[in-house]
């Protein structure tokens, strides 16, 4: 099934579901709500179709150092799997190369591969810094993600001010001096 065909079907559902909470999907408003629906849907589920090891791959350059590389705040847009609401946020990463350093956008793009899936934020950051691990040669890995989420603001227990932090790492950082040293360092 092409991309067209897709968001079509999609479109087809979302129309049966405006009818089915009791609206008319063909008044004003309405009209051209399902395929709008359906289109983003598809734009923020693009995920699915992206290959995060081949970007990786794509810009792999030769370092000789072994410092911390670190690249804080890169903000993310996802879609929490089990209700499909928003949920948004920051990611750093931080790793240690041993021979080899990864473009600074990619690490960006690699967030937006598995941001853009149906998701949910402990998983996320656990295939983010599992990603890198495996494509990049580093002595280790560390991903902390922050994250607002609209399934615990808007529904549920609607609580404005919750946030959630979750951390995944890998070898080197298994020593907690070296993570305390990744934290002090976002702090700059």
């Amino acid at each position: 099934m092409n991309k067209e065909q897709q968001i079509e079907q999609i479109a087809q559902h979302y129309r049966a579901i405006l009818e089915l909470l009791g609206e008319d999907p063909n008044r004003e408003g309405l009209v051209k709500t399902p395929m709008r629906a359906a289109k983003a849907l598809v734009e923020n589920t693009r995920g699915y179709n992206l290959d995060a090891s081949h970007i990786i791959r794509s810009a792999i350059f030769e370092h000789p150092g072994s410092q911390m590389v670190i690249v804080k705040d890169i903000e993310y847009y996802s879609l929490c799997e089990h209700h499909i609401l928003p949920f948004f946020g920051k990611v750093s990463i931080g790793y240690i190369p041993t021979g080899e350093i990864v473009g600074l956008s990619k690490l960006a793009r690699i967030v937006d591969v598995y941001s853009r899936r149906l998701q949910v934020q402990e998983r996320l950051t656990r295939e983010i810094c599992c990603e890198l691990a495996q494509s990049l040669a580093s002595q280790g890995v560390i991903v902390v993600c922050e994250g607002e989420h609209l399934c615990m603001k808007m529904r549920g227990v609607e609580k404005q001010g919750a946030a959630t932090v979750t951390m995944h790492y890998t070898g080197a950082f298994e020593q907690v001096e070296l993570r305390n040293e990744f934290f002090r360092l976002l702090k700059q």
